[in-house]
């Protein structure tokens, strides 16, 4: 395994590793540093309460999200099919608010800390500005799973709507319900009008930008909805590697916690004021037990610091 040496990678570098291969652009997230802040309602399903008895997904509430485009160059064409699109969003009022961190592949593109520094490292531009694709093969070929969420996206059309795409949490949370049973669950956010894709040639005739007026037209036409699912686990899936899917993933036992209805865009700064923080979870669901997990709580912290 190629990783860095055990244990060198920190929250901090991770940030820093993101930004040079982004080529260090000012006062931008580190990861989806392109994005639209956009507000809504959240309508708990009669189910939640079966799932969990956190009060995020069991009562209605008001919802603060973002959309975003994957990577840190905020000038990235949404024309791009090779990276992820991001959807953030908090539900619940003050005293039990989760924050629920999603995108458009079900893995990580990094199992542990280290790899993920070794990974971003392998592609940070050299003098002429592009990564050195030799050292990118060799990583890929020591460590053949950072390959597993590239894989994915590159196996899909292009999304042709932030509205339109499925959102996947990349790890697994413990939920413990109103009778104290906990089990682990996987987020999964549906659009509930289906999947809006793009041919090839129908993507070469969209602008750079097209994702925001795309959006906004189907806000205001009020169809932008999103069926919040939860995957239940079953014994012997791996919890603690992000970069691995739960047997079956794709047909496996789900549950309908709610639904997203988005109403309507936000000013930047009522997203960019603070973070969506993967650590804020009501009580009710737990923290994921893998360590990229638990890096992020910090990198979040130190990203906000650094933009501002």
């Amino acid at each position: 395994m190629s990783e860095s040496p055990k244990g060198t990678a920190t929250p901090a570098s991770i940030v820093d590793a993101l930004k040079a291969v982004a080529g260090n652009p000012p006062k931008v997230r580190a990861s989806f540093a392109k994005g639209w802040c956009v507000r809504g309602t959240y309508a708990p399903s009669d189910r939640a309460a079966e799932v969990t008895k956190s009060q995020s997904f069991t009562r209605p509430s008001r919802v603060l999200a973002r959309f975003a485009v994957g990577g840190g160059n905020p000038d990235v064409a949404d024309t791009n099919n090779l990276v992820l699109r991001g959807f953030s969003f908090k539900l619940g009022e003050e005293d039990h608010r989760s924050d629920i961190l999603v995108e458009s592949a079900p893995v990580h593109f990094a199992r542990t800390l280290d790899q993920m520094q070794a990974f971003l490292e392998a592609r940070i531009p050299g003098p002429d500005g592009k990564p050195d694709i030799a050292k990118v093969k060799a990583f890929s070929a020591a460590n053949p799973e950072t390959l597993n969420q590239a894989n994915y996206i590159a196996a899909r059309p292009l999304p042709g709507s932030l509205a339109g795409t499925t959102y996947w949490g990349v790890h697994a949370f413990p939920a413990t319900n109103e009778q104290g049973e906990t089990r682990f669950i996987k987020f999964k956010i549906v659009p509930a009008g289906g999947e809006i894709t793009l041919g090839e040639n129908e993507a070469k005739g969209q602008p750079a930008n097209f994702l925001h007026g795309e959006l906004s037209r189907r806000i205001t036409a009020g169809h932008v909805r999103f069926n919040v699912m939860a995957l239940l686990d079953r014994p012997g899936d791996p919890t603690m590697d992000v970069t691995t899917r739960w047997p079956d993933e794709d047909s496996r036992e789900q549950v309908r916690l709610g639904t997203i209805v988005i109403t309507g865009f936000e000013p930047d700064q009522a997203c960019d004021a603070s973070i969506f923080n993967p650590a804020n979870l009501a009580d009710g669901i737990g923290h994921p037990p893998d360590e990229i997990f638990a890096a992020r709580r910090a990198a979040y912290t130190i990203s906000l610091a650094k933009r501002r």
